[in-house]
C-alpha cells in the first residue's frame, strides 16, 4: 500500500510539473508574439493554420464536420477551401492573443480602424438598463474586449482555463483597462447583475456548450445545439439590451473591423428553448458575415438531445 501511494503522489507531483511546463511555455509565446508586428502575427498564424489541414490533426477533422453539418450545400472542393481557411484564421486568432494582451492598450485600440454600427451600443448604454454583449468566438475575438471596456465600465464572464495555473494570468490580461472578471458561479452571476443594475456592460461569449442544467437543445444552423440559458434570465431579470459584436480580421494585417448588431427577438423571452433559438441566430447572423473566421475547431454539437455524443467526432 505503501509503494502504491509512492506511486500515486509520483504521478501526481509529474503531471502538475507537466502543467506548470505547459502555463511557461504558452506564457512564453504569448510574449513572443507581442513584440512581433501584426502582420507577422497573422503570417506565424497562417503557417499554423496550414499545418493543421495539411497534416492529420483533430482541429481539421472536427472543423471539417461542422462545417458538413451546417454547409450542406457546399461542394466537396467548397468545403475543403472553407476547412483549410478556417483553420488559417484559427492560426492567426491564436497567435494575435499575445498582442492583444501584452501590446500597450493604445497600439491594441489602433489596430481597430474602423468600426461599424457602434450607434446601436450608444443607444443601448443611453437606456441604462444595462447591455449584454454577446462576443461569439468570430474574428480577433479578444480585441473585442479592450475596446469595449474603453467604451463603458465592463465585467466579463469567463470560464477557468483546463489548465489551472494559467487562470490568474488569463485574468490579469483580461481586466487591463480597469475590466472586471466575473467566474461561471454564483459569485460571478451577481456580478454580472449588479453590473447591469448599474447600467454599464457585461460581456459574454455565448457559443460555448453550458453544463446540462444550464442550457437547453435550439437550432444552431439547423443542428441541435446545447445552448446556454444565462443569457435570457439575465435580460429578463434586468432589463438589459442584447447587442452582438465582432472584430472582423482585415486582409494583410491592416487591422480589424469592430461590427456591432441588434440580437434577435425573443432572446430574453420566458419561453427558454424559445430565447436560446433567438440566441443562436443572433451568434449566426455575426457569423454569416464572415464564416471563415468561425473558430469551427469548437465541438460545438458534442452532446445529443438523447444523451449520445455526436459520432462525427470520433
Amino acid at each position: 500500500m505503501y509503494t502504491q501511494y509512492r506511486y500515486s503522489n509520483s504521478l501526481k507531483a509529474r503531471s502538475q510539473h507537466i502543467q506548470s511546463l505547459k502555463v511557461f511555455l504558452i506564457k512564453v509565446v504569448l510574449r513572443a508574439c507581442s513584440w512581433l508586428p501584426l502582420r507577422a502575427n497573422q503570417a506565424l498564424g497562417t503557417l499554423i493554420g496550414l499545418f493543421a489541414y495539411y497534416f492529420p490533426s483533430d482541429s481539421r477533422k472536427v472543423t471539417q464536420a461542422n462545417l458538413k453539418l451546417c454547409f450542406p450545400e457546399l461542394a466537396d472542393l467548397e468545403l475543403k477551401a472553407l476547412t483549410r481557411q478556417s483553420l488559417i484564421e484559427t492560426g492567426k486568432t491564436g497567435c494575435e492573443f499575445g498582442y492583444v494582451w501584452h501590446a500597450p492598450l493604445a497600439k491594441v485600440l489602433s489596430s481597430i480602424v474602423q468600426v461599424t454600427n457602434q450607434e446601436i451600443l450608444n443607444n443601448a448604454l443611453e437606456a441604462k438598463k444595462g447591455v449584454i454583449v454577446l462576443a461569439p468566438h468570430l474574428g480577433s475575438w479578444e480585441t473585442c474586449g479592450p475596446f469595449l471596456t474603453n467604451c463603458a465600465p465592463t465585467t466579463y464572464l469567463y470560464k477557468p482555463p483546463k489548465l489551472a495555473g494559467f487562470e490568474e494570468s488569463m485574468v490579469a490580461f483580461r481586466s487591463r483597462g480597469s475590466a472586471s472578471l466575473a467566474p461561471t458561479n454564483r459569485r460571478g452571476i451577481a456580478m454580472l447583475i449588479k453590473a447591469l443594475e448599474r447600467g454599464e456592460i457585461v460581456g459574454i461569449l455565448p457559443d460555448q456548450e453550458p453544463n446540462e442544467d444550464g442550457g437547453v437543445f435550439a437550432p444552431f444552423f439547423g443542428i441541435s445545439a446545447l445552448t446556454m440559458t444565462l443569457i435570457s434570465r439575465l435580460a429578463a431579470k434586468t432589463g438589459a439590451t442584447v447587442v452582438t459584436v465582432f472584430a472582423k480580421r482585415l486582409a494583410q494585417g491592416q487591422g480589424f473591423e469592430i461590427i456591432f448588431g441588434a440580437a434577435r427577438l425573443g432572446i430574453d423571452s420566458e419561453d427558454p428553448v424559445m430565447a436560446a433559438a433567438a440566441l443562436n441566430l443572433s451568434v449566426e447572423d455575426c457569423v454569416r458575415q464572415v464564416p471563415s473566421q468561425y473558430q469551427w475547431e469548437y465541438r460545438r454539437f458534442k452532446r445529443q438531445p438523447d444523451n449520445s455524443k455526436n459520432a462525427l467526432y470520433r
